[in-house]
């Protein structure tokens, strides 16, 4: 069955509004950052709202720039469909996660969750990690496309999961081997 095209900003804002908001209510642990993937699947793959390196540049704004990180989907819905889109987007990983906390701190100060709730803490962890990972997974194989790009993220990693270096300094270095032609 083929997507049906839509045209208006509204009709694929409501659609981005749609998708998002169910998106959000999975954004556990790992933050709305872990649905990258089906976000981009979704204007990408499935709509062609935009092609995967726009997506890709609007997701290292987001990254880079002072403040939450999902306004990544903030710049998507307005690469999509303008401000109509970015507030769809934003608005729909908001407010039903902020409902739902909301609920849950109302009814979980009134019951004792003991076992259960420990339980499920242990049973949500593996999923955000594997949530994270795949939006590694995913990015990467977007992004590297050549043996420098893929030791010059290699090495990044090695440098972020052993020292406590600001990452700052290593977009600054992978910007300059760029510039250099390095990479």
């Amino acid at each position: 069955m083929e997507a049906e095209i839509m045209n208006s900003d509204m009709e694929i804002s409501s659609a981005i509004f749609l998708h998002f908001a169910l998106l959000s209510m999975m954004a556990i642990g790992g933050g709305v950052i872990a649905l990258a993937p089906d976000m981009l699947r979704f204007v990408v793959e499935t709509h062609g709202w935009m092609n995967a390196e726009t997506f890709v540049r609007c997701f290292t704004l987001a990254q880079i720039a002072p403040g939450p990180n999902f306004l990544f989907a903030t710049l998507v819905g307005m690469q999509a469909a303008g401000l109509a889109g970015a507030a769809a987007a934003t608005v729909a990983l908001v407010v039903p996660p902020a409902g739902l906390a909301i609920l849950s701190l109302h009814f979980g100060s009134k019951i004792r969750w003991g076992g259960r709730g420990r339980a499920l803490r242990a049973a949500v962890l593996p999923l955000s990690i594997g949530m994270v990972g795949t939006t590694a997974w995913s990015l990467g194989t977007m992004t590297v496309h050549s043996t420098g790009q893929g030791l010059l993220f290699l090495a990044a990693t090695g440098v972020l999961l052993k020292t406590r270096l600001n990452p700052l300094w290593l977009i600054a270095a992978g910007a300059a081997a760029g510039a250099a032609g390095w990479v």
